[in-house]
């Protein structure tokens, strides 16, 4: 089988033991038999679709693409991210309230036990591509960084943003 995926989700790949693979960031028909790709991308290939936001979906995301492998997933990759192992294990309760703007933060914020709110939010949580267009209070604001500007290993990229919201919130 011929598989193919994208740059964002080849370290997924590469987690599920999958070693024979290219990368096209935009798959198509000729590129072989089965892409994998983000939940939000489109290819008219046969696919896979990901998602890598939380630890919880990075764990699922391997586990799903597994049975395509050669060879054993890696097991141990969480192991060395605390964070990850914090998160992987329980959703701790957090009463701070969060104005969330991006559904990849939704994501996270959820995973980490935040309540989503639309009005008289703690904290704003947005991505770095809309910090000019946010016109709150710079204290009451937390920008995380988006896919183009932080490294493409999903579990290094969640412990970067998890740390983050642990830190400011």
């Amino acid at each position: 089988m011929k598989i193919t995926t994208t740059p964002m989700c080849e370290e997924i790949v590469k987690y599920a033991g999958i070693t024979n693979y290219t990368i096209n960031k935009f798959p198509k028909k000729e590129d072989g038999d089965l892409a994998i790709i983000l939940s939000e991308s489109q290819t008219p290939l046969n696919h896979i679709k990901i998602k890598i936001n939380t630890f919880k979906q990075i764990k699922n995301s391997i586990e799903k693409i597994s049975k395509y492998s050669e060879k054993q997933q890696d097991k141990s990759i969480f192991k060395q991210c605390p964070i990850a192992m914090k998160y992987l294990n329980n959703t701790p309760h957090n009463s701070t309230s969060l104005k969330v703007y991006s559904n990849f933060l939704k994501d996270i914020v959820l995973d980490m036990g935040f309540e989503m709110v639309n009005k008289n939010a703690d904290y704003i949580i947005a991505p770095d591509y809309l910090k000019d267009k946010i016109n709150e209070d710079d204290d009451d604001v937390v920008i995380i960084p988006s896919h183009n500007n932080i490294t493409l290993n999903p579990i290094k990229k969640a412990a970067i943003r998890y740390e983050i919201l642990e830190e400011y919130i």
